[in-house]
């Protein structure tokens, strides 16, 4: 039985990770002392002891328990933005080429996906590899989101007793300086050469997500239809 700790599990993403251990019954989870969850010595001696660890944590802090483990056996999974990019990490998308589940499967550092990247990649990057999407096309994503991947904060207001209907009750843009978090996952394993222009947009309601890339087909690099049958080999099938 593998151990498991959660790194973080007092936030939003830690909590429900950790309910769903819990009921998993093929781990064995183990837990800090809630007061000594700042205990830098104490975080490393369970980062080292688990099999697994999950990092729910801001990036800054994710960076530090990662050099916190010195045991080579032990595997990370960060869900923080911290490792996405950095080359020494695996990006934790299966679905990204064929030979991408195979690398997950043997890596020691899983850094997980971006919520709006996640959708905005596995929209765009088959059309870059087919070479129907250049690589310099301008790029636009529109990308609805419900509240909870705002945390606790963000589930607060909404959740919040008597709370005005307007603006919180309408969908709202936010990052509108054109830095939100994904970005760069975003350009990277999409295969685009330029930055797309990223429009997030938060609505009333818990969890869920539509994102959308408009492309005008007399842009693209070559004609293609949706019936158009993929000459890729389709990605292995994960065993149950």
């Amino acid at each position: 039985m593998y151990k498991v700790f959660v790194d973080g599990q007092e936030g939003t993403t830690g909590l429900q990770i950790r309910d769903r251990l819990l009921g998993h019954g093929g781990v064995a989870l183990i837990e800090i002392d809630p007061d000594k969850r700042k205990d830098s010595t104490e975080r490393q001696r369970l980062l080292n002891e688990a099999d697994v660890s999950f990092l729910c944590l801001p990036d800054a802090a994710a960076k530090e328990s990662a050099a916190l483990v010195t045991n080579a056996r032990a595997r990370l999974i960060d869900a923080s933005t911290a490792h996405r990019t950095d080359p020494s990490w695996t990006y934790g998308l299966p679905e990204l080429d064929r030979e991408q589940r195979t690398r997950i499967r043997s890596a020691k550092r899983v850094a997980n996906v971006g919520c709006h990247a996640v959708g905005f990649i596995l929209l765009v990057h088959p059309l870059v590899a087919a070479g129907i999407l250049p690589k310099d096309y301008p790029v636009t994503c529109h990308s609805l989101t419900g509240y909870s991947g705002g945390g606790r904060k963000m589930i607060a207001e909404y959740e919040a007793q008597g709370r005005p209907r307007f603006p919180v009750g309408a969908p709202r843009h936010y990052a509108l300086a054109m830095h939100h978090k994904h970005v760069p996952e975003m350009q990277k394993f999409s295969g685009l050469g330029f930055r797309p222009l990223f429009n997030p947009i938060v609505g009333d309601f818990y969890k869920g997500m539509a994102v959308t890339v408009a492309l005008e087909s007399r842009l693209l690099a070559r004609k293609a239809s949706a019936r158009e049958k993929s000459t890729r080999p389709a990605p292995t099938q994960p065993r149950s």
